[in-house]
């Protein structure tokens, strides 16, 4: 799943390259993936990308005012192509193109643009197009950006105080702290040697500090290492750059114990004994519990 810093280099990267560009047209393949219809996404033909931001993890370009918000949900992506004008047509089907957004073919001829696509079955990709971001539902929700000033140890410290909930769910809640996925939150709570299943109520003035330090460190070193990168090099950087998630069964890079997992229905957390949870592996089942 694209989370923080894959998308804010996402960002960066369709602003140096689409921002100025005519809108051709967009082509909606998986109806499914289109969240409004008012204004219509054909009313995007013509205008101008004037810029390009970020909210989370939603991609927003502003075209003359109209923005296509995009989503990229758990198996989705961007990808850019330098030339579109010889793209076969897009017909509905089951292969992973979702939407393709064409652009006015520049001084060279050439027609770029880009293609959201959606691996697997459950299709939660969304594009909204609207007068203001703040109208979709998913931006008005979202928390503070960790990568805001605001974001400070103090703004962290009153988010878990009083919060019974395990602090790896509340990383990922992107009603308290917008950006972060599972996978940044296995590297954050990593780096600040905690457990996964600590309830953030319980935490220490110290812990708070740092677990904030952790957050901001874990996400600027990441779009640091993302900055500059196309758009199809983004997935392979991620990958490589991560110290627990993924990486099961390998040795933790800080104290060469083994990465453990826990796996649930849908998603599995991955964890060092030994830098989180003083050398005691957690039970693999829903809601675990250290073992005694």
């Amino acid at each position: 799943m694209p989370e923080l810093p894959e998308v804010e280099s996402l960002t960066h990267f369709l602003r140096e390259r689409a921002v100025g560009r005519t809108v051709l047209g967009i082509d909606v393949v998986a109806i499914q993936a289109l969240k409004t219809f008012d204004p219509p996404v054909t009313a995007l033909g013509g205008l101008t990308i004037t810029g390009v931001a970020r909210h989370g993890k939603f991609l927003d370009l502003d075209c003359d005012g109209l923005h296509l918000v995009i989503h990229l949900a758990r198996a989705g992506w961007l990808r850019w192509r330098d030339d579109l004008s010889g793209a076969k047509p897009v017909r509905p089907g089951k292969g992973p193109l979702a939407v393709r957004v064409r652009l006015a073919p520049d001084e060279e001829g050439l027609a770029p643009g880009f293609e959201l696509t959606e691996a697997g079955t459950q299709k939660r990709l969304a594009v909204y197009v609207t007068t203001n971001p703040d109208d979709v539902p998913g931006i008005a929700a979202l928390g503070p950006d960790p990568l805001d000033e605001s974001f400070t140890v103090d703004a962290l410290k009153r988010i878990v105080g009083g919060n019974r909930t395990q602090i790896k769910g509340l990383l990922r809640d992107q009603k308290i702290i917008a950006g972060i996925g599972n996978a940044y939150s296995d590297e954050v709570l990593h780096a600040a040697r905690m457990s996964p299943f600590k309830i953030a109520a319980t935490l220490t003035d110290a812990q708070i500090a740092d677990l904030h330090e952790a957050i901001i460190t874990t996400l600027r070193e990441a779009v640091e290492r993302a900055h500059g990168l196309a758009a199809k090099d983004l997935k392979a950087e991620k990958k490589s750059g991560l110290r627990v998630h993924n990486r099961t069964g390998q040795p933790c890079d800080v104290c060469g114990d083994t990465i453990r997992e826990v796996s649930f229905a849908d998603s599995s957390l991955q964890y060092c004994p030994t830098c989180q949870t003083g050398g005691k592996p957690l039970a693999d089942r829903r809601l675990s519990r250290l073992l005694k």
